[in-house]
């Protein structure tokens, strides 16, 4: 039973019921806070680790496939491996063929747009003549010159950023290979880290996040094919340059919803506008529109169902705030975590014991 309230306590049950809730959620604010705190200082290894568990939530149910039609299981992480790395390694043949055999015209057009650009600028209001474009080249190069120290500093970090990015795939590659070989095990002993009585709350909670981070990848790779070949195809039969380089980075576009699409659709624009006229610009403004639409109202409500349940405002809040915290990979990174944790949250919470 219930203690009788003490009439004489000068402080209202409900002011002492709220002091005990903001207690609670400033604690976990503030666990939330050091736990982005330490992602951040550790960023390096973090990133490629959510990197690898994406992959491998795309990978790892191929494995599985094969494994069930009696597949060896060395052999459907080999046959995984090649497929994959036969996919990238043919795109970027395609992606490197399609640049070197465009750019006699890509540069010929960027010089004519130079050249219409400067006779532009030379009339009024502008009034840049091009007197005044060389003395603006000259000014550059001395500029170049008295910040080369700093320049070359820049370049150090370069050097340095490229070695963070060859660790980061080193460590996306163990994490997908491990996650092939032996994700269960190592389910388990993470499992196994926290008291006995909690295993079962924890299984489920971790079942329900792995089954929607995969639904919620296998989902964005249609929409971002479908957005890719759509756009692509588009600029293909517009005669736009780079088309394949352009459906490559609306595929990678998709993956970042709301933000990435626009990015997507505006190189796209962009190009045509540059490269085929106003007219083609337009006529592909009018292709990546109708695609987003497409995507929108058909292809994501009805492929993600009941599957992901994520509100749309969550959503732009989440990539908002994941790049206002980490950049692009906090932008990228931001929508699967929240799908996962919410998956998690409310598996955990729904649990009840000898639930199986």
């Amino acid at each position: 039973m219930n203690a009788p309230p003490n009439r004489d306590d000068p402080i209202p049950e409900g002011l002492r019921l709220g002091a005990r809730f903001t207690g609670y959620l400033l604690v976990i604010i503030a666990g939330i806070t050091v736990a982005i705190f330490v992602a951040l200082q550790v960023a390096q290894i973090v990133v490629p680790f959510l990197a690898g568990l994406v992959l491998s939530a795309l990978l790892v149910p191929m494995s599985t496939f094969l494994q069930r039609h009696r597949w060896p299981k060395w052999l459907a992480v080999v046959t995984v491996w090649v497929v994959v790395l036969g996919l990238l390694a043919g795109l970027v043949l395609l992606i490197t063929f399609q640049i070197r055999s465009e750019i006699p015209e890509i540069q010929e057009q960027v010089a004519t747009t130079l050249d219409a650009a400067k006779q532009l600028l030379a009339t009024q209001p502008f009034g840049i003549t091009e007197a005044k474009l060389n003395d603006l080249v000259d000014s550059s190069g001395k500029w170049l010159q008295d910040n080369a120290a700093g320049l070359g500093s820049g370049a150090a970090e370069v050097g340095t950023t490229a070695a963070h990015v060859i660790e980061g795939v080193i460590i996306i590659l163990f994490v997908t290979l491990f996650a092939l070989i032996d994700g269960r095990g190592i389910w388990t002993w993470v499992v196994n880290i926290w008291p006995k009585k909690a295993h079962a709350r924890i299984s489920a909670a971790g079942e329900a996040g792995w089954k929607t981070l995969t639904n919620f990848i296998r989902i964005q790779l249609v929409v971002a094919a479908s957005d890719a070949i759509g756009i692509g195809v588009g600029a293909l039969i517009l005669g736009v340059p780079l088309a394949v380089p352009i459906a490559m980075v609306v595929f990678l576009g998709a993956f970042v919803p709301f933000v990435g699409a626009i990015v997507g659709g505006a190189v796209a624009v962009g190009l045509a506008l540059l490269f085929n006229g106003w007219v083609h610009g337009l006529i592909m403004l009018g292709v990546v529109i109708v695609v987003q639409q497409l995507e929108s109202h058909v292809l994501q409500p009805w492929l993600t169902g009941p599957t992901v349940k994520i509100h749309p405002l969550a959503v732009i809040l989440g990539v908002t705030a994941g790049a206002a915290v980490a950049g692009i990979a906090g932008a990228f990174f931001s929508v699967p975590v929240i799908a996962t944790l919410n998956a998690m949250i409310h598996a955990a919470k729904d649990y009840r014991v000898g639930q199986r």
